[in-house]
């Protein structure tokens, strides 16, 4: 009796231990109240990890930045799961029904005219022969679309099952000095967008990024930088020079505004007619457009996106973090999470 007694005790213990370990385990996010503990993470990231050990980069900085990439992956992976599971029992669905539904029956077949076109647009950073890209230019299209549709499942049901995520975020150093900015330089939040005048998605989102700043006036900082997307967008180019040359006059913004509220016409002699209505130093405004002088200036910000990975506009980086999404709702979830995370410092 006392040999059983002693068992049911040491199990007793042990179950009592690994409950504490269970408690005491670091959470580092949470879907629908179930947390994932930091153990869960690293284990998702274990082979990712060892390989990043095996090839470390150089100096430490880089090293840091690849590790917590990772462990970002390894953790949205599982939140994803999560989610799918989540949302495939709420419908009363299998995983694969859902992504069926959701997903693959989205995913279109990209048009020989389409793979010509997008081939065509990106043939300078394509370095094989286009009869051997082209094939691999439809599957990359199919696979974008596919991510796409993925991530708006995700999207979706991130809005329907909370998700609260605590491991450090992920952010890119996006040089913000010189730049044309407005609101308060010591504003605990930093917008930094990448965007093309001519773009209509652009335009699109103007009207948000006006709210933000109506609804946070004093909490932040919008910074402005340039990526004209002259392959599709024909007077882009032009229309980026001229706000910098407004900006020589320290107009940026009311040019800023006024194209966006406006991008019918981005033609030269629209662009110098703007300047006037606006009040500009005609004569200066003219010559500074004429000769070209900020292409430089505008190349450095499209060579600067492009290390940062930014590839279509808009794109923006919120103190550093790049946004997902483009609607109000999921600007302000970053926000107010910076927010509450400049309380803690």
């Amino acid at each position: 009796m006392r040999i059983h007694q002693g068992l049911l005790i040491a199990g007793l213990l042990a179950a009592g231990s690994l409950a504490a370990v269970q408690q005491n385990a670091k959470v580092v996010a949470t879907v629908n109240g179930e947390n994932i503990t930091e153990q869960q993470m690293m284990q998702a990231a274990a082979a990712d990890l060892s390989k990043l050990d095996a090839n470390r980069p150089q100096p430490q900085a880089a090293y840091d930045r690849a590790r917590l990439e990772l462990l970002w992956k390894a953790l949205n992976s599982i939140i994803e799961d999560k989610l799918i599971t989540l949302e495939a029992a709420k419908n009363r669905m299998t995983r694969e029904e859902l992504l069926n539904a959701e997903v693959e029956s989205n995913v279109g077949t990209p048009s020989p005219a389409d793979v010509e076109q997008f081939y065509e647009a990106n043939k300078a950073q394509i370095p094989i022969p286009k009869a051997e890209a082209l094939p691999q230019v439809r599957q990359y299209m199919i696979e974008t679309s596919r991510r796409r549709y993925r991530e708006m499942l995700v999207t979706n049901m991130r809005r329907n099952f909370k998700v609260t995520t605590f491991l450090d975020p992920l952010r890119t150093d996006v040089a913000i000095a010189g730049y044309p900015s407005r609101g308060p330089a010591n504003a605990p939040v930093t917008i930094v967008e990448f965007a093309d005048f001519e773009c209509p998605f652009c335009g699109a989102f103007y009207p948000t990024l006006k709210l933000v700043e109506k609804n946070y006036a004093d909490r932040v900082r919008l910074v402005y930088r340039q990526f004209p997307l002259t392959n599709s967008h024909p007077n882009a180019q032009k229309a980026a020079e001229a706000s910098l040359c407004a900006n020589e006059q320290r107009r940026f913004w009311d040019f800023y505004d006024a194209l966006f509220s406006d991008q019918s016409r981005l033609d030269v002699p629209s662009l110098k007619q703007r300047a006037q209505a606006l009040g500009l130093d005609v004569a200066a405004f003219n010559a500074c457009l004429d000769s070209g002088s900020q292409a430089a200036a505008i190349q450095k910000d499209r060579d600067d996106a492009r290390r940062m990975g930014v590839n279509s506009t808009p794109t923006v980086f919120i103190n550093g973090r790049l946004l997902g999404g483009r609607s109000y709702a999921e600007i302000q979830e970053v926000i107010e999470d910076e927010l509450q995370r400049a309380l803690k410092k």
